[in-house]
């Protein structure tokens, strides 16, 4: 489908602007705090664990400092060799150490004194899924800044609302979608609710019940950037490091069912030969001219989008099957690889909503004239004969569905059925209760109560659509949204502050 009007024009200069960034995926939007120097992987993970582990037993008297520099040294060669292009960088701890006895001897292994491979892969496991929830709190706090000043925008766009698919009432399009922005501000919750579970260090646990050394936990979870250790030995590897997988895969689920609501309430729309809101055609990158009917557009930002939702709910169940009917500590739902993968796919989606939101045309003259056709204002009808005239609502609820009902086999819209047949109608409808009225609306009254701007206007429930209360909840949503960057950047500042300190000390150590 192809759609011009003077909506279409006026959004073309926003979408040129945003037209490089669609076609990157939306990469431009990325504050620099989100670009790593360094890929924090399973390798660079055991490196800083194995700088922490250095550091902390020497000072704690559990490794000769006379050793120290020979371990560090070859430690850093270990890190440089793992950061040349194309180089292996081994995430097994019975593969890295034998890297690191071959860079310096079988000293090494000191460092190894009361860990284990469950410990440490729990730590680094843990210490990824942090920044990949940071990641994904970041692109869900920039997308939903994005929705909600176009829902600034739209206060006052008014349009028909739908339930179970069919036109239902009149609202303001800014307030729809600031409902939508405050399912993802819960997502944006749920995040940081999860993410304290996640910011807390197993290192020092060994396999299930601890060690004879007395390591210092809390100073090797405080080098790491953790806010906290796991508290019982056991839970750190055995029962915690399966469980928050589960937990991430139910905010990407509901992301996902979010992202997916809002798509589908846009693709509704492309079944119309006019619709009221849909995507910018802008050189094949929203839409996609079909093969063989010249005069379609397909939507394909959306149907792909939605596809890729679709397919990150899939990666969703993985943790929850894995985990399902096994014995405590088993690997299968703790694999980094798969649990990165699923969060991965919801940033992915997560920028392909912030594109879509830049790509919407909306025309809002057109909304206004589909609701005109219709009769999303019949329940105005019995509320103001019930608030204004006391008329008992299921009575007027009776004779509106009368007036419709008489409208509609004849093909007459809310603005063209006759006041003299409203009257009449009313008259009817209101004997079968056994009530004798003239009906009490004028027709100035009676046409107003069916315009949907004054509907929409008119409302005075606390979070209705009228200006005032979209003027409270979008400054709201602006704080939220805020105290959302607030909270990534001093989270990765925590980390990134541990890591420098680390470095620092552990430099002491190279010679």
């Amino acid at each position: 489908m192809q759609f011009r009007s003077k909506a279409y024009v006026a959004c073309m200069l926003l979408v040129l602007n945003h037209a490089v960034g669609a076609q990157q995926g939306g990469q431009q939007n990325l504050q620099p705090s989100a670009q790593q120097s360094v890929k924090r992987d399973q390798f660079y993970w055991l490196g800083e664990i194995n700088k922490a582990s250095l550091v902390i037993n020497v000072d704690e008297g559990l490794l000769d400092p006379a050793k120290a520099g020979k371990i560090a040294a070859g430690l850093v060669k270990v890190l440089e060799d793992g950061s040349k292009p194309g180089a292996a960088r081994p995430f097994r701890v019975i593969e890295f150490e034998p890297l690191l006895i071959r860079a310096s001897d079988y000293d090494a292994s000191l460092l190894h004194a009361g860990r284990s491979s469950q410990d440490m892969f729990a730590t680094y496991r843990a210490a990824i899924m942090r920044d990949n929830l940071l990641e994904l709190a970041e692109h869900l706090a920039m997308m939903s800044e994005t929705l909600v000043a176009m829902s600034e925008k739209h206060m006052q766009t008014i349009v028909p609302n739908y339930t179970n698919g069919v036109p239902a009432q009149p609202n303001s399009l800014g307030h729809v979608w600031l409902g939508h922005a405050a399912g993802f501000s819960r997502d944006a919750q749920r995040i940081r609710q999860t993410y304290v579970r996640v910011d807390r260090s197993p290192m020092g646990t060994n396999v299930l019940n601890g060690t004879s050394w007395p390591l210092n936990r809390n100073r090797m979870a405080k080098y790491l950037g953790f806010e906290a250790i796991v508290d019982n030995a056991y839970d750190a590897s055995q029962i915690s490091a399966s469980e928050y997988p589960v937990e991430v895969a139910g905010i990407v689920t509901s992301l996902g069912l979010h992202a997916g609501h809002f798509i589908q309430d846009i693709m509704s729309q492309y079944g119309q030969i006019r619709p009221w809101i849909y995507l910018a055609s802008l050189k094949e990158i929203n839409t996609r001219s079909s093969s063989a009917m010249p005069q379609k557009q397909n939507p394909v930002l959306l149907t792909e989008t939605r596809r890729e939702i679709s397919s990150s709910l899939a990666l969703a169940m993985g943790p929850m099957i894995r985990a399902h009917n096994i014995t405590p500590g088993m690997q299968d739902p703790k694999e980094e690889r798969s649990n990165t993968e699923m969060v991965k796919a919801a940033v992915d989606f997560i920028k392909r909503m912030d594109r879509i939101l830049k790509a919407l045309v909306i025309d809002p003259d057109r909304a206004l004239e589909e609701l005109h056709g219709d009769w999303t204002a019949s329940q105005e009808l019995a509320d103001v004969l019930m608030r204004k005239y006391q008329i008992p609502f299921r009575v007027g609820h009776s004779f509106s569905g009368s007036l419709v009902r008489y409208a509609k086999q004849r093909g007459l819209g809310p603005q063209a059925v006759s006041f003299d047949d409203a009257k009449r109608i009313f008259a009817e409808s209101i004997k079968t209760h056994g009530m004798d009225l003239t009906f009490p609306l004028s027709e100035n009254e009676f046409r107003d109560t069916l315009n949907p701007v004054n509907i929409v206007n008119g409302r005075v429930t606390h979070g209705g659509p009228q200006q005032s209360e979209m003027t409270r909840m979008i400054a709201l949503a602006k704080e939220d949204i805020q105290e959302q960057k607030r909270w990534v950047s001093a989270r990765r500042g925590a980390i990134d502050h541990a890591l420098r300190s680390l470095d620092s000390d552990f430099k002491r150590y190279v010679k």
